[in-house]
């Protein structure tokens, strides 16, 4: 029985901002995202304790699928960021796993924010207005950009699925913890006109975002399940064909099972400590870690919010 423990990765973005940089004492500034568990290969994180210390994400995968529950996939399905906007990212689109595959390969991209802190006045595009794909196509062509993009506000606590083929964008001012699946597939398609650092716009990807938009847009419909264990607030946010993710906010000491396969998580708020078995760390915000198969659960204290995810078989 263990629980691993990440390194994260960081990335710089056009639009990141300063919150990472400082919590974590990096040299770097516009630290746009911090991959907190990732095997994917554009970043991979490295374990920071116990016999598997030094490995690798993807190559733990390959080469100790008990750890796993022994998965049929040959990726790594999951993939937590914690993303820093502190200017608004561009508009964007994902595939779906079928697109994905056929147009250069890897998994779609369906993925979810749960809201860390917000800004006043933050708001985030979430699908859009169109009704027709000629619609849709008219008013990209026009730049009709404020009729087309539906913006609503956010606020810390805020949770938001955003499946494969719906626009959305993260605006400015907020922070977001993002499970999603193990993909870095992202089709532009608009980005306010910016330039990069070397004075370029960065390149849209019109035809692949119209090949997977869907229209009308998607309605997601909120339908959490909330209990409460000895003072302990439990909230399941979503159950998606891809994966499920819950908020478990401990005030008292809490055992946590592992559901799934292997379970993921992250600390978003507060202080504590996770034991398993007889080992006992103390975790805070960005603390990020892996329940395998082998271990059924782990003893959580203190006052602290994480948010938790495991892969769902489809």
């Amino acid at each position: 029985m263990s629980i691993y423990f990440f390194q994260p990765v960081f990335h710089q973005k056009i639009w990141g901002g300063s919150t990472l940089t400082d919590y974590f004492h990096l040299k770097e500034d516009h630290i746009g995202e911090d991959w907190a568990i990732s095997a994917h290969p554009h970043g991979p994180t490295k374990i920071i304790n116990g016999e598997l210390q030094g490995e690798l994400l993807n190559k733990v995968w390959e080469k100790h699928p008990e750890l796993f529950g022994n998965p049929t996939e040959k990726e790594f399905p999951l993939l937590m960021k914690i993303l820093d906007a502190h200017e608004d990212l561009s508009v964007q689109v994902h595939p779906n796993d079928a697109y994905a595959k056929t147009h250069g390969g890897g998994l779609g991209k369906t993925e979810c924010w749960y809201v860390i802190e917000a800004e006043p006045g933050a708001e985030i595009v979430y699908g859009h207005n169109a009704k027709t794909e000629e619609e849709l196509r008219t008013m990209i062509d026009n730049g009709e950009w404020d009729k087309l993009l539906h913006h609503v506000p956010v606020k810390k606590g805020d949770f938001f699925y955003v499946p494969s083929g719906m626009i959305h964008a993260i605006g400015k001012g907020i922070l977001i913890l993002e499970p999603q699946q193990s993909s870095d597939t992202t089709y532009r398609l608009y980005d306010y006109d910016r330039k990069d650092a070397n004075g370029h716009l960065r390149p849209l990807h019109l035809k692949e975002a119209l090949d997977v938009i869907t229209v009308p847009s998607t309605k997601v419909h909120e339908n959490y399940q909330i209990k409460k264990i000895n003072g302990n607030k439990i909230t399941n946010f979503i159950n998606s064909p891809f994966f499920s993710v819950t908020k478990l906010e401990v005030e008292n000491p809490f055992q946590l099972e592992r559901e799934g396969d292997f379970m993921l998580g992250t600390v978003v708020a507060g202080t504590g400590k996770i034991t398993d078995n007889d080992q006992s760390y103390e975790v805070s915000f960005g603390s990020s870690f892996l329940i395998p198969n082998d271990t059924p659960f782990v003893d959580v204290i203190g006052n602290l919010t994480i948010i938790l995810a495991h892969p769902n078989h489809q």
